[in-house]
């Protein structure tokens, strides 16, 4: 991502506990501790202080089969966006939709009230990250396809990181789908076997301009999560 400009949450691998006290005191508390090479991020966590960092720190060194972690900065309260683009092989590069996460940082955007287009961003804001996400494409070598692309915004002062970038058709894709009518799978199908965007029609405009047009909503559409209580005896839905 410093390749092309973009900025990361800071981070730094490290094997020791000397290592991880010189890396944390760059990023700062609260401070993101990810053992390597563990399966569902067992044993990593979010350290608030001193304590809470050695306690966590030792027992990600322990579970990781390597004996090494990543000490993050974290990006808990921030602004969560997410882009949904389309890259054909001729390189034309278009936005389908961008979404935008009601719930900051923190909560996963399984679990996040969701909206489609995103609501808080300024003109100037969206093609920053219109072009970031394609900057990001072409960077990672999507040649052709769909992808989702997710930043966080620190809202006191506007920063922007890369957080996440899945190279293929995901769960956002379903909701972009969804909210603008420009079917990403089956885009994304036809890319694979040689076409490009302005030899496909459009089916949002009936045929009428070709697919490399992005779509462009005057609604809005929501997604809110409906968790299947029903499924866990002892748990409380209130």
């Amino acid at each position: 991502m410093h390749d092309i400009g973009l900025e990361c949450p800071r981070a730094k691998t490290v094997k020791s506990l000397e290592a991880a006290l010189a890396a944390q005191a760059e990023v700062g508390y609260p401070t993101i501790i990810r053992p390597s090479f563990t399966l569902g991020g067992s044993g990593g966590g979010i350290a608030y202080n001193r304590e809470e960092f050695e306690e966590i720190l030792k027992r990600g060194l322990e579970l990781s089969p390597v004996h090494e972690v990543l000490v993050e900065e974290s990006v808990l309260g921030w602004k969560e966006f997410e882009m949904e683009v389309v890259r054909d092989q001729a390189d034309n590069c278009i936005i389908v939709c961008s979404i935008e996460n009601l719930d900051p940082m923190g909560v996963h955007t399984g679990d996040s009230i969701t909206v489609a287009p995103a609501q808080t961003l300024t003109d100037k804001e969206y093609q920053r990250l219109r072009d970031a996400s394609i900057a990001v494409l072409r960077k990672i070598g999507v040649d052709t396809g769909g992808s989702n692309v997710q930043f966080g915004i620190n809202p006191d002062n506007g920063r922007v990181v890369v957080i996440e970038m899945n190279p293929r058709v995901s769960r956002s894709s379903a909701l972009a789908s969804k909210a603008t009518g420009f079917p990403i799978a089956k885009i994304a199908a036809k890319l694979a076997v040689g076409y490009t965007l302005d030899e496909l029609k459009n089916d949002i405009t009936g045929g009428r301009t070709p697919a490399s047009f992005e779509p462009s909503i005057d609604y809005v559409v929501t997604k809110i999560p409906r968790f299947a209580f029903e499924k866990f005896p002892q748990a409380d839905s209130r």
